[in-house]
């Protein structure tokens, strides 16, 4: 049976104080799909992104890798090897003195030795149109090559899907189009959040929207006559 990569199950999230901004969420996302996950700022798209990659615990509900529910932080280390995050912020995702070292971070982690893991870092800049950076100082990269080099990071550990955050967040109008380019040549699953409808067209293909605490499917992509469902799969 082909399970969805992850799932939510009638999530419950409140932050202190009581603001309550998720109430039963249930979503899947599946093989080869690309979701768009738009919503007004505050409407919880950011803090769905994180209870899906176990940086938020929910106040209620499952969260499921290929139909395994994930409890410990052992779980969530399995579930982020398959499904890769890229920040809002590029500085949260970078750390590391140089390029290579940070985008060879993660395969050093799945097991790779040095050697392969540079290899493999090596492979992902050259496919992203950045050799040469790989000696280069992160920190002192533009926005737009931040953006790029954190994308890089999340594709060196060969996930299955991709939850980005904003990716279109300080980038010029070019290094936008780059990235929609590159975006539609991976063969891995997407749920993308954007305030960028132009950009979210490019790339994905199906729209839910964060509203009033749940998350809910467009009966037509991208319609400016929105008729809403809610999205229990």
């Amino acid at each position: 049976m082909s399970y969805p990569i992850f799932s939510l199950r009638d999530i419950n999230f409140v932050y202190p104080g009581g603001n309550e901004v998720l109430k039963g969420v249930n979503f899947d996302l599946h093989s080869g799909e690309k979701v768009a996950l738009t919503g007004h700022n505050g409407s919880g798209k950011t803090t769905m992104l994180h209870i899906i990659m176990g940086l938020l615990k929910p106040t209620s509900g499952q969260v499921l890798f290929k139909d395994r529910e994930m409890k410990t932080e052992k779980d969530f280390r399995e579930l982020r090897k398959g499904v890769g995050l890229l920040f809002q912020q590029a500085d949260d995702q970078l750390f590391c003195p140089t390029v290579i070292e940070d985008v060879a971070f993660g395969p050093l982690n799945l097991g790779k030795n040095p050697d392969e893991a540079r290899e493999i870092a090596k492979y992902v800049l050259c496919l992203l149109g950045l050799s040469g950076y790989e000696e280069r100082v992160a920190y002192r990269l533009s926005g737009g090559e931040k953006k790029l080099v954190s994308l890089a990071t999340v594709l060196a550990m060969q996930p299955e899907a991709l939850v980005l955050d904003e990716p279109t967040n300080d980038l010029d109008p070019s290094m936008r189009d780059r990235l929609a380019d590159i975006l539609c040549s991976l063969d891995v699953a997407m749920l993308v959040v954007s305030h960028d409808l132009n950009f979210l067209k490019k790339v994905t293909s199906l729209e839910y929207s964060c509203h009033d605490g749940a998350v809910l499917k467009e009966a037509s992509v991208f319609s400016k006559d929105k008729s809403y469902m809610n999205c229990k799969v």
